[in-house]
């Protein structure tokens, strides 16, 4: 007779991945729903934590229109990656779509392991960065690319890059590949 495998509850499982999460990443890496915020709510990284209590999240059209007004101010963006390109100094220029984020996120059932954070479908407008990546973020499956979502804190510049969009100087970003965040066009198929 074969012992049948050990089943975990999905609670269980999720508390064991998070502590497993929180244990091997010294504590910076990931919270409660892990590095991609697999929760309801969106939650600050504990590194990203600082800047998410001092940001500002400005309307788009306030900062493209006087840039300059907003120097000395963080602000807090999402943006989906529309172009990139790499830079001589080893950094990195990004042209990102502005996305809205949604307070409540998507998920796929009444697990909170199967939310994803949820941002607008279409974009408000379009801004640009300069960065240096980190490395493990250059290459692979879970590189920053075309599609890629970023959290951008920074301050406007007061320039325009050569379309007239905004430029930011990233503080501090926070990625999620494809495939680890969801539009509101996935609302029809994803539970609330």
């Amino acid at each position: 007779m074969r012992a049948r495998p050990l089943r975990l509850p999905r609670r269980l499982y999720a508390f064991l991945l998070t502590l497993s999460c929180v244990c091997g990443s010294g504590l910076t890496a990931c919270g409660t729903g892990g590095q991609y915020g697999y929760t309801r709510t969106y939650e600050p990284l504990l590194s990203e934590k600082g800047h998410f209590e001092q940001a500002q999240e400005l309307p788009y059209e306030q900062v493209k229109t006087t840039p300059y007004d907003y120097k000395t101010t963080e602000v807090a963006w999402f943006g989906v990656v529309d172009s990139m390109s790499d830079l001589p100094d080893g950094q990195a220029q990004l042209e990102l779509e502005v996305r809205t984020h949604q307070a409540r996120h998507l998920c796929g059932d009444e697990y909170e392991d199967s939310c994803r954070l949820t941002v607008s479908q279409t974009t408000t407008g379009k801004f640009t960065v300069r960065m240096k990546l980190k490395p493990d973020e250059k290459k692979g499956k879970e590189r920053v690319w075309v599609g890629s979502l970023l959290k951008i804190y920074g301050r406007p510049t007061g320039d325009y890059d050569e379309a007239g969009n905004p430029v930011l100087d990233v503080t501090y970003y926070r990625h999620w590949p494809r495939g680890t965040y969801v539009t509101t066009a996935q609302r029809s198929a994803m539970k609330r």
